[in-house]
């Protein structure tokens, strides 16, 4: 039989010590690595979503390092894809970019259900007629930042985000958490407790969204004057 190579400690990227869970063959070892020394030096919020020794990861990335990647999107988007650009958001596993599309001009006097129909029209044909512009473009930015790129577009009062990325998040629940979510399911709001899980954050973002700007802000703060402290070293 052949010999199945030992499994070697993948190193925390900061130079911590390995945790002793994590590994991988020894064929697949240097290749990844160099991958992610690569991303490590180049990409600043690389950095800032990366456990640092076991400690808990920093799901949050600074204003400073929204506003870079904004800044190379605005760059690097061809001229006239968007009328403008509107968002670019980012977490661990995704970037998200939205930009505006001209209205159609359907007339002053087009009926609501005519204005609507000439919206969703005009929304179908941006995608189409973008789509190897925007595929084009992703590939790059995917390669660059180490996440996949989504797309979606604003058109008069309506935004339509095309496929998203769908994430798993484990969590442990007990008891009487685990029994919201079979009450949910018993009365017919979701067919899972993954999709009952879903309804509530999902609620939790409709009805605490001005509270979760907060949250994000003084995160950000936080951050900022972290990073503005003395060095240890």
């Amino acid at each position: 039989m052949p010999r199945v190579p030992p499994a070697v400690p993948l190193p925390c990227p900061c130079g911590g010590p390995a945790p002793a869970v994590s590994a991988v063959p020894r064929e697949r070892f240097t290749g990844g690595i160099r991958r992610w020394d690569s991303l490590w030096e180049k990409q600043p919020f690389v950095r800032a979503l990366t456990p640092s020794c076991g400690r808990k990861l920093d799901y949050m990335i600074t204003e400073q390092e929204k506003e870079a990647l904004r800044g190379w999107f605005a760059g690097r988007l061809p001229e006239g894809l968007f009328s403008e650009l509107q968002d670019v958001t980012v977490d661990r596993e995704e970037i998200t970019v939205v930009g505006r599309t001209p209205e159609p001009d359907v007339g002053s006097d087009a009926s609501e259900p005519a204005r609507a129909a000439a919206v969703d029209g005009r929304i179908s044909e941006f995608r189409e007629r973008t789509r190897e512009d925007r595929m084009h473009v992703a590939r790059e930015a995917e390669r660059r930042f180490g996440r996949k790129v989504s797309w979606g577009v604003e058109c008069g009062d309506k935004r339509v985000l095309f496929t998203n990325v769908s994430a798993p998040v484990m969590t442990r629940l007990r008891q009487p958490e685990r029994q919201v979510l079979d009450t949910l399911i018993a009365a017919g709001v979701a067919r899972s407790r993954s999709e009952a899980l879903a309804w509530c954050v999902r609620l939790v973002r409709r009805n605490a969204d001005t509270w979760l700007d907060d949250l994000r802000e003084s995160l950000e703060h936080v951050q900022k004057v972290r990073a503005e402290g003395p060095d240890a070293d």
